[in-house]
């Protein structure tokens, strides 16, 4: 599963390296958080957790605008995709991954998949390898975290769909409050050497795929089934950080350093399956 990523962009960042039509990211939104957002949504987060809004790029056409031209948006959207039919918005939490390989069948994905689609801009994503060897104070086997961006230093671009729920409560449909926009990211099975780390990772969609999944009228079920295998393999590097990461209250770039090798316990190399650490 993803369940962390670093969000470090601009939206206007974002705006240039996707190619972005509308910066809507000032929009006011609905939030399901009981608590002011931190950081605040559209500045960087090194520590992206499920239920944050958070920057989604996708394509719609203007409301209310029959016959208008889709445009490529850049919005912030709530982590947890709540299906447009679900009571209440709880559902959302359980919802934070989508699996590429059953989107298209599972009820509570497949229109999404059919016609809202997006991208997630990453700096990369958080994984915790479980150690064969070391142990904590309980006997349990520690976790250690990873960090795992492109080699080549762009964004990752996740692939994501996308959920409009109404609030049957708010009776005004133009009140913000009345629509909450959620969002799920897709994984697929761990190429060789992620694999040593978790056996899913984020499904990361390369630049020239952009274009098809986020165009709203590509619905047939054999394209989009091709996107869903997403890219090649031996395009992302990955290095153990700090445990600090764990903590959802935990952020900045800090967060992204390496961790000396002196400080790891039990951690298997993920490009030469090494045991680093030993066991004390």
């Amino acid at each position: 599963m993803c369940g962390r990523y670093a969000a470090t962009a601009n939206p206007d960042e974002l705006t240039l390296e996707f190619a972005v039509d509308e910066d809507r990211t000032a929009d006011p939104t609905r939030s399901v958080l009981a608590n002011p957002q931190s950081p605040a949504p559209g500045t960087p987060d090194h520590n992206m957790a499920p239920t944050k809004q958070a920057p989604v790029v996708l394509t719609r056409a203007p409301r209310g605008e029959e016959g208008g031209a889709p445009t490529c948006q850049l919005r912030l959207l709530t982590w947890g995709l709540v299906p447009s039919w679900s009571k209440d918005p709880k559902a959302g939490v359980r919802m934070i991954n989508a699996r590429a390989e059953s989107v298209l069948e599972k009820p509570a994905y497949a229109k999404a998949a059919a016609r809202r689609r997006c991208l997630v801009p990453a700096r990369g994503w958080y994984e915790w390898q479980v150690s064969p060897t070391a142990t904590d104070a309980k006997g349990k086997p520690l976790k250690q975290p990873f960090f795992t961006s492109r080699d080549d230093g762009a964004s990752c671009a996740f692939a994501g769909l996308y959920e409009f729920w109404r609030d049957p409560a708010v009776v005004d449909s133009d009140d913000p409050d009345a629509w909450l926009t959620t969002f799920t990211i897709l994984t697929t099975e761990a190429e060789p050497g992620l694999d040593r780390i978790h056996d899913r990772q984020p499904l990361v969609l390369e630049p020239g795929q952009w274009a098809d999944w986020l165009d709203p009228e590509l619905t047939d079920p054999g394209h989009v089934a091709d996107l869903l295998r997403g890219g090649p393999p031996g395009r992302f590097t990955a290095y153990p950080v700090s445990r600090a990461v764990s903590s959802n209250r935990s952020n900045g770039p800090q967060l992204l350093d390496p961790l000396p090798e002196s400080e790891l316990r039990g951690v298997v190399d993920p490009m030469t399956g090494e045991i680093i650490g030993g066991t004390a």
